[in-house]
């Protein structure tokens, strides 16, 4: 029996493949090189929704339709954003979806995608004292969630920064959230149930939960002065080294390439350069110590290292880096939803009894 059923294949799938050996990510047939950074995220969203709804546009109306779910989104929600606030902050996103609509049409699909990017920026303005600003339904996705964050308008550089990581995180296999996702939708619940249950797991600390405590290793290392003696001090003690290692991949994580390219052009003279300099010097260090302390493991730098970078220059504060995640990856679990109820049958594993046995009667 594999446990955590590792090499187990699950499920058939067009829309991506992890290439654990090779360091690739290819999704509907397009290596992740070749999306982020060139492919809005909308786009992206079309191409993993393709062949899932009969009447899914191109990719220009399909960008002004996910406009319109983000204001559709702000308007059905907009009366519960008070109660939900004071709720810890993913907890107070995946409620607000949960009060969405349940159906199985394009429009319930996009209302889905959207929901992350209009709750996220909501919520936190309404945790700051701030009154939440109703969606620009013509503006880019990432450029619109940023705005909606800050008051005014992002610069293009951290609009591209936000959308190339949304794209970089849309999907990735059968990963917790997405096997998740696609069990629920096999047992034919909806599009709506499913996505949450993708929410539900993408909070644990080893999926979706895992950036935000990079900041928090990145900050306890500033103030210690020396990442060497830190990074081996927690290694011995057992500690985990947030930002490192992968379950898939034993090669360096492609989407941490991308994600660092993303940053370092963000960077430059002020804060965001020297947290940069500083944090590929962590970085290096991180990979030295690891090399020699476990030898006979294979950890390279991941997606969340370089995640918590660029949400932290995006203004997003590490509570809320999940939330950022989930706006990225909900459009690969609505695919994945689909794909699922289409072609997939239910998914019902056996286990193996390992308690005590009652006697036998003669």
């Amino acid at each position: 029996m594999a446990n955590g059923l590792d090499e187990v294949v699950a499920a058939e799938t067009v829309l991506s493949d992890v290439d654990g050996l090779g360091g690739r990510l290819t999704i509907r047939g397009h290596s992740l090189g070749d999306l982020a950074g060139r492919w809005s995220y909308a786009r992206v969203v079309r191409l993993l929704l393709d062949g899932f709804f009969d009447d899914l546009p191109g990719d220009a109306e399909l960008a002004a339709r996910l406009g319109g779910a983000r204001t559709e989104v702000f308007d059905r929600l907009a009366p519960s954003l008070r109660l939900l606030a004071p709720l810890e902050i993913y907890s107070a996103m995946r409620a607000g979806i949960a009060l969405l609509p349940d159906g199985e049409t394009l429009a319930d699909a996009l209302r889905l995608i959207a929901a992350p990017a209009v709750l996220t920026p909501a919520l936190l303005r309404l945790r700051r004292g701030e009154q939440p600003i109703a969606p620009d339904g013509k503006a880019d996705h990432a450029t619109d969630m940023l705005r909606m964050l800050r008051g005014s308008a992002p610069s293009p550089a951290l609009a591209n920064a936000l959308d190339t990581y949304l794209v970089t995180v849309c999907d990735h296999g059968l990963n917790a959230s997405t096997f998740a996702t696609r069990v629920v939708a096999s047992t034919q619940a909806g599009l709506t149930p499913s996505v949450l249950a993708g929410l539900g797991a993408l909070k644990g600390p080893l999926h979706g939960g895992a950036p935000g405590p990079v900041i928090e290793m990145l900050d306890a290392i500033a103030a210690h002065g020396d990442a060497a003696t830190w990074l081996r001090d927690e290694i011995a003690h057992g500690e985990r080294i947030m930002g490192f290692g992968h379950r898939i991949y034993r090669v360096r994580d492609p989407r941490a390439d991308v994600l660092k390219a993303v940053v370092r052009k963000l960077g430059g003279e002020g804060d965001t350069g020297r947290r940069l300099a500083f944090a590929e010097t962590v970085e290096q260090t991180a990979l030295d110590v690891l090399r020699v302390a476990k030898p006979q493991r294979s950890l390279q730098t991941n997606v969340e290292f370089y995640t918590a970078l660029v949400l932290e220059a995006a203004g997003f504060p590490p509570e809320a880096f999940s939330n950022v995640f989930a706006a990225g990856r909900v459009a690969g679990w609505v695919a994945h939803a689909r794909e699922q109820q289409t072609t997939g049958r239910l998914i019902r594993p056996q286990s193996r009894y390992i308690g005590p046995v009652p006697d036998l009667v003669a």
